[in-house]
């Protein structure tokens, strides 16, 4: 165990598609006094790690870096994770593909995907090549609606605290089927809850829709499991804290991860929000399945 004088240091690695904001987030975290370094190498990131790190420290990484992939950066992710004398956690940012393409239009940048082609070609590629990593991230922000402004104060809300990072949540809710998302410190099985798939009018909708609450909620055990499992989370959060964790990922799972788990990790985070605790949410067959979408898009 660490001691209280001992934390592990703060590495953020910084990732997300060209044009989200990756090198605005690098720059507002070097004046929250991290050490900013931006298109490293993958093969270089472990040696900038190496020994003690005199303060935190935000590496940015996208398509660009030399020997860029999806299981490279995983893999060095993964790595970094393994150690106990930091503490490695991912920001992705992102942003619509319309927002993306103003962007592009704004500054007249080529894509770097698509030097010669329109850039929707490049945004798109980048979405299929950056959704593994996507999947690795403990903060996920979408920067479409954010001013430089709103985005300096979103991450001065997470990581503003003396260059570290405020205690924040992660509710994940995910489909068994694909197995349990990696990085997850707990996971809670809803799959006992009553199945909305079973509905024929409610099987295409998701946990999101105030239909699939509503046929879930008429489970006499859904109100019990919901606070008890609250209560637990809420006892368990400043206990992990004092261990010197700065973040926690929950998952919830059924069958499909698309209608209960979707619904109780909702209700769960706003439970949790509405007592103080910074919370974000992911929903990974929702986002895989919206992704799919994007890319059959015709252009």
């Amino acid at each position: 165990m660490q001691s209280e004088n001992h934390l592990p240091q703060k590495l953020i690695v910084v990732s997300g598609p060209s044009g989200a904001g990756r090198s605005t987030a690098i720059n507002i975290l070097e004046d929250l006094g991290f050490e900013g370094i931006d298109n490293v190498p993958l093969s270089l990131i472990t040696r900038l790690t190496g020994g003690e790190m005199p303060r935190p420290m935000a590496i940015g990484i996208d398509v660009r870096n030399r020997d860029f992939s999806a299981n490279g950066v995983n893999d060095v992710l993964n790595q970094l994770r393994l150690r106990t004398e930091i503490d490695a956690q991912m920001l992705y940012l992102e942003a619509n593909e319309d927002t993306l393409v103003r962007r592009y239009s704004e500054t007249r940048r080529r894509h770097p995907l698509a030097p010669k082609e329109p850039a929707i070609q490049g945004i798109r590629r980048e979405a299929d090549l950056l959704t593994p990593i996507r999947n690795q991230a403990e903060f996920l922000l979408d920067t479409s609606e954010l001013s430089p402004h709103d985005l300096k104060a979103r991450l001065t809300d997470w990581f503003g605290h003396e260059g570290s990072a405020l205690f924040g949540v992660t509710l994940q809710s995910f489909s068994y089927k694909r197995g349990l998302p990696k990085g997850i410190d707990m996971a809670f099985d809803c799959r006992f809850l009553k199945n909305p798939y079973w509905d024929a009018s409610l099987r295409a909708l998701t946990g999101e829709d105030a239909r699939v609450g509503d046929y879930i909620e008429t489970d006499a055990r859904l109100a019990a499991f919901k606070a008890k499992v609250t209560d637990l989370i809420v006892m368990l959060l400043p206990a992990f804290r004092e261990e010197g964790k700065s973040h926690l990922s929950i998952g919830f799972g059924c069958t499909g991860g698309q209608h209960r788990s979707v619904y109780v990790a909702e209700q769960v985070a706003l439970a949790l929000a509405q007592q103080g605790w910074q919370v974000s949410k992911r929903h990974r067959e929702l986002d895989r399945h919206a992704v799919s979408l994007s890319g059959k898009t015709g252009s």
